[in-house]
């Protein structure tokens, strides 16, 4: 780490720079945070202190690790030949990163780049939208989420949002969005042993509720994420398969957080078998490295947008600018090929399970711990007052765990800002390259904190 005086860029970053998630309040008495360096599975801040990061950049993102030159190379090489050209023109790494993303895909077969997550579902939408006004004379509109998912930031994508706290005071929402029950388990809605099929289930009494020629999508996480890394129940998604099928509603995953690794396949949703209609990503797409997201179709998807030449409003007249841009398909391609040359689906299965285990057994000691849930290196670990009644343990005592973390220097998370009374579930996301030292290391730092917790 550089020895050299940061207290300018602090006071520049706190006069200057609006955090995300942040109340800046809490900088009137103490300095923002800045990361000035990271390395492998390490960051820097500006006094030099090191952090175990088992977040991957705090959202989930740099699944390959910091600090990979031969990313940061392939990016500047590609700059210099061209950074940008409207996406209504082609680019050679856009058709090379396109032509590798769909070979891990299979039954998928289009790319739309765009530059963020919020931004790929939107474009989904958008597409829902306008299938339902050429085909179904605009009454296949309606769009289905699910209760505690996520999609973004946007108006449009908050409508879509199954966070009740996310969206709270920015509406009123684009109309035309309908929520479904979610699927976990451990907080039960039905008393069946089926669980995951009763669940599926209630998606097709919403579509029923609803009309089903009114219907043209649902958008849904393979994984839950940010509401609290919900695992689907066996038989979920198999069930939504069907009814999906059966009332001709496409089926739009969001791998924005599953997506390239994280769970231990190239995508989250190939852990169930489901062949989807439309997928989007970003996150993990480049590692962070370059600004990249993809919405990824099917042809029978792709072909409704070109169905009458003659006709100037039969296309999908949409832009994104800086889907434009060279580095992230550069950046990406190169992400790719390190996560096949160093076996990190592999890494990701073995360190996933060890990650598991450890949660299990900390699990097993303390009574803080009510589940833990997750697949790859993807996990939460929901806390309770109460293991008997489920009672979420409170908001500032998780809080105080993570805190508990971070000054053993290491970086976790945490449901935030996202459903009143169960902002409750420890969440962890190392980058793929981690190692047994690294997951023992996070889960000590961690038992650690739930003794120090439940003493307090």
């Amino acid at each position: 780490m550089s020895e050299n005086d940061l207290s300018h860029i602090v006071e520049a970053d706190r006069a200057h720079v609006w955090h995300h998630l942040v109340q800046h309040r809490v900088f009137d008495a103490r300095d923002p945070r800045i990361i000035v360096e990271g390395k492998g599975m390490s960051v820097w801040d500006q006094n030099g202190r090191q952090f175990l990061d088992a977040l991957s950049g705090g959202v989930w993102t740099v699944n390959v690790g910091y600090g990979r030159e031969s990313i940061a190379n392939a990016v500047r090489d590609q700059l210099m030949k061209i950074n940008y050209f409207a996406g209504s023109a082609g680019s050679i790494p856009g058709a090379r990163f396109a032509e590798r993303l769909i070979s891990k895909m299979p039954g998928m077969s289009r790319v739309y780049y765009c530059n963020s997550g919020s931004e790929a579902n939107e474009k989904a939408f958008k597409m829902v939208r306008q299938i339902a006004a050429r085909r179904y004379g605009g009454k296949k509109h309606k769009i289905l989420f699910r209760e505690r998912d996520y999609h973004g930031t946007t108006i449009t994508a908050l409508s879509a949002c199954g966070q009740p706290q996310r969206a709270e005071q920015y509406g009123p929402f684009t109309p035309g969005f309908v929520e479904v029950p979610h699927c976990l388990e451990y907080r039960k809605q039905w008393d069946v042993e089926n669980y995951g099929e009763r669940a599926a289930d209630a998606i097709e009494e919403v579509i029923l509720r609803e009309g089903p020629d009114t219907v043209g999508a649902i958008c849904l996480e393979p994984i839950t994420a940010g509401g609290g890394v919900i695992t689907p129940p066996e038989g979920y998604w198999q069930r939504v398969q069907e009814i999906c099928r059966k009332y001709d509603v496409l089926l739009h995953i969001d791998e924005v957080v599953c997506g390239v690794g994280r769970t231990g396949k190239w995508f989250g949703y190939q852990n169930y078998g489901i062949e989807p209609d439309m997928v989007t990503m970003a996150k993990g797409v480049a590692s962070g490295y370059a600004a990249i997201a993809c919405l990824v179709t099917t042809e029978a998807v792709f072909d409704m947008f070109r169905e009458d030449a003659a006709d100037p409003l039969s296309y999908f007249r949409d832009i994104s600018t800086f889907g434009g841009c060279t580095a992230g398909p550069a950046a990406a391609l190169e992400n790719m090929r390190i996560i096949e040359d160093e076996g990190l689906l592999e890494n990701t299965r073995v360190m996933g399970a060890r990650l598991m285990e450890g949660l299990q057994a900390l699990k097993d000691k303390h009574a803080m711990v009510g589940d833990v849930r997750g697949a790859g290196l993807f996990a939460g670990a929901e806390l309770v007052a109460d293991r008997e009644t489920r009672e979420p343990l409170a908001e500032a005592r998780v809080q105080a765990v993570i805190a508990a973390c971070d000054a053993e220097g290491v970086l976790v998370g945490m449901t935030n800002r996202s459903l009143p009374g169960f902002n409750n579930t420890l969440c962890f996301s190392p980058a793929l390259i981690a190692t047994a030292d690294d997951i023992d290391h996070i889960l000590a730092t961690v038992d650690g904190a739930l003794t120090k917790v439940a003493a307090a």
